[in-house]
């Protein structure tokens, strides 16, 4: 009976669908997760829930905003938020996310920018470890698309998702160029100056740059070492180039065509920074300053959980596996007295990396070396050089690939048991309720909906924005382009819905403007300690707030607010222009303000209330 058993098992394994499924199984849960995603955002549609910070409150709002006005490609233009502010402010049009934005309604684009992600991130991947792996790629390939795929799902910042996702493609190009294979050299130092399309300088270009600077220094450095051991003195003499002075030239041509790229790509920006005279809000941010005691806590959380920008989730499954890994492996170079292998260890060197940024992230909030970059180079004052931070994902995942490689290798059971792994991995990914996981939230709101029969108090996209709700009151008030202000919701509403704000949100605009603007809001900040801390020390957030709480702005149905009064300089609002103020809650203190009701306006599904005022004299 046994040998029966034996000898079926081993007849289905020489079964050709057998020996394709046990090779290409990843390819069930990539394309099984692409489809149920799209199914389920396009599915709902825009009652999915998106999340709110630094999203719709921020960048969707702005890529509706420059579509209402139709200023992607003008120039010398302001954009109706924060009392006019230059479209040079805004992403640049020579972006791939940003195109998206152009051509799709601006939810469908959000959506595409989400797959288009997780399909940069995936391919990305598979490209860098192909060309790492050589011919092993094959042996290890269900694990590089596991991994992939885990990497690209990961929830980062969603307008900046593509430069996240697309930093194996970045180094892919730049290991092509290092070893110089193939006559066709120009076409790499052509999708080089390309790659900016989906990346993003501040994020992570300007650091792209910096590693690559450095790289070439080293290896300038480590070419006229080796041609001293050779009795070459000189860099001149007979002519011959080492192989680490070839490469060093080519990096050294790729640091340029970048360099290029990023400025032509985000000219707009590059405009701002280096040739714009205006005071910017940057002048005035204070950064915070902590105690060594403080830092070293805050390098050891970054390590443990990364930040909600660049959450990649690694410490569900993938920093216990590295950190397991990396006891065993390293006790096993100490047992044999090899420290040479512990020093060059690639998946050491990882970690190392991984540290570094984490320990830069900790030293940005150590003042006097903050203020030493700000001295030496004073226009990337207010410039947060602790994004470094933001590569660390990416680091993690090829750490958690090289595991999985090295347990391939180790035999059959270690390779199933490494496929586990990157099941569990890439599951932590999408079960996890991150700040931008918006298709757990969407799915657990609308299973928690349908099985307790009643909404959730959060917004969803629709409701959040609330087109027709606006487009009603806009036609009762005869609303024809004048500036406004948002009370107890997000201004980005407004700017979404065609509405020209005085208040708003974004991280570089006019000091002066900042300064006028708290004019109005000097009674609230005046009652509020924190809030003028809030304000004075960053002032991104150029809103109308409380003078009793901390915050009345939320993505929710119910109006968290103890206090029905507005406190706000009537006279400085008409001073800058200001006509109209929706608000969430029914002012009492309306009449004082210089504020009178328009009206009240209630959405179809009455998840949302707005009272309309004019302030007009």
């Amino acid at each position: 009976m046994a040998e029966w058993k034996i000898e079926s098992m081993k007849k289905l394994t020489e079964q050709k669908w057998f020996i394709r499924i046990t090779k290409y199984w990843f390819l069930f849960p990539v394309i099984g997760f692409l489809l149920f995603a799209a199914a389920v955002f396009f599915g709902y549609g825009e009652r999915s829930y998106i999340g709110v910070h630094d999203n719709m409150d921020l960048f969707l709002a702005q890529f509706q905003m420059m579509k209402n006005t139709d200023s992607f490609w003008k120039h010398g233009v302001d954009v109706p938020f924060l009392g006019g502010v230059s479209r040079d402010n805004l992403p640049s049009e020579f972006s791939l996310y940003s195109l998206l934005f152009m051509l799709f309604p601006t939810y469908t684009a959000y959506v595409l920018g989400i797959l288009g992600k997780i399909l940069i991130g995936m391919f990305s991947f598979r490209l860098l470890a192909k060309e790492v792996l050589g011919v092993r790629f094959e042996k290890y390939r269900p694990a590089v698309y596991m991994t992939g795929l885990a990497y690209g799902i990961c929830w980062f910042f969603p307008a900046f998702g593509f430069a996240f996702a697309s930093i194996p493609l970045c180094v892919w190009l730049l290991l092509k160029l290092y070893k110089g294979q193939g006559r066709r050299w120009y076409l790499w130092y052509g999708a080089l100056f390309a790659y900016p399309l989906v990346s993003y300088f501040s994020y992570h270009g300007i650091f792209i740059l910096g590693y690559l600077a450095m790289a070439v220094l080293w290896l300038f450095c480590r070419g006229v070492c080796l041609r001293k051991r050779k009795g070459r003195e000189t860099l001149s003499g007979s002519g011959e180039r080492t192989q680490e002075g070839r490469a060093a030239w080519r990096l050294l041509g790729a640091f340029f065509v970048l360099a290029i790229g990023f400025a032509a790509c985000e000219y707009r920006l590059f405009g701002q920074m280096l040739f714009s005279e205006e005071v910017t809000i940057r002048a005035s941010i204070v950064n915070a300053s902590l105690s060594l005691p403080e830092i070293f806590r805050e390098i050891g959380q970054v390590f443990r959980e990364g930040i909600f920008h660049a959450d990649g989730v690694h410490g569900k499954a993938v920093l216990p596996v590295c950190a397991i890994y990396f006891v065993v492996n390293n006790a096993l170079y100490i047992r044999k007295k090899d420290g040479r292998a512990v020093m060059r260890d690639p998946f050491n060197l990882l970690m190392v990396f991984i540290l570094f940024n984490c320990v830069v992230y900790g030293l940005y909030d150590f003042e006097p070396l903050r203020s030493l970059v700000e001295k030496l180079i004073p226009p990337l004052q207010g410039w947060q050089f602790n994004r470094t931070i933001f590569f660390n994902p990416f680091l993690w995942y090829a750490a958690l690939l090289l595991v999985l490689c090295r347990l391939y290798d180790a035999g059959v059971w270690q390779m199933w048991l490494a496929n586990g792994i990157v099941c569990i991995a890439v599951l932590a990914v999408i079960l996890t309720p991150t700040r931008y996981n918006d298709l757990y939230n969407t799915c657990y709101n609308r299973a928690y909906e349908h099985f307790h029969g009643r909404e959730v108090d959060e917004l969803s996209y629709e409701q959040f924005y609330a087109v027709d709700l606006f487009e009603e009151m806009k036609a009762d008030i005869g609303y024809k382009g004048e500036w406004a202000a948002a009370y107890g919701f997000h201004p980005a509403v407004l700017e979404y819905n065609g509405i020209a704000t005085l208040d708003g949100y974004l991280g570089f605009y006019s000091q002066q403007y900042k300064e006028d603007f708290r004019k109005i809001i000097a009674p609230a900040l005046e009652r509020m300690e924190a809030t003028r801390i809030y304000y004075d020390d960053w002032g991104a957030r150029a809103y109308l707030y409380s003078g009793t709480d901390l915050s009345i702005v939320s993505a929710t149905k119910t109006v968290y607010a103890t206090d029905d009064r507005i406190y706000m300089d009537g006279e400085a609002f008409r001073a800058l222009g200001g006509e109209y103020l929706f608000s969430r809650i029914s002012l009492s203190n309306a009449q004082e303000t210089g504020l009178s009701l328009l009206g009240e306006y209630t959405a179809q599904d009455g998840s949302m209330k707005i009272h309309v005022y004019s302030c007009k004299q």
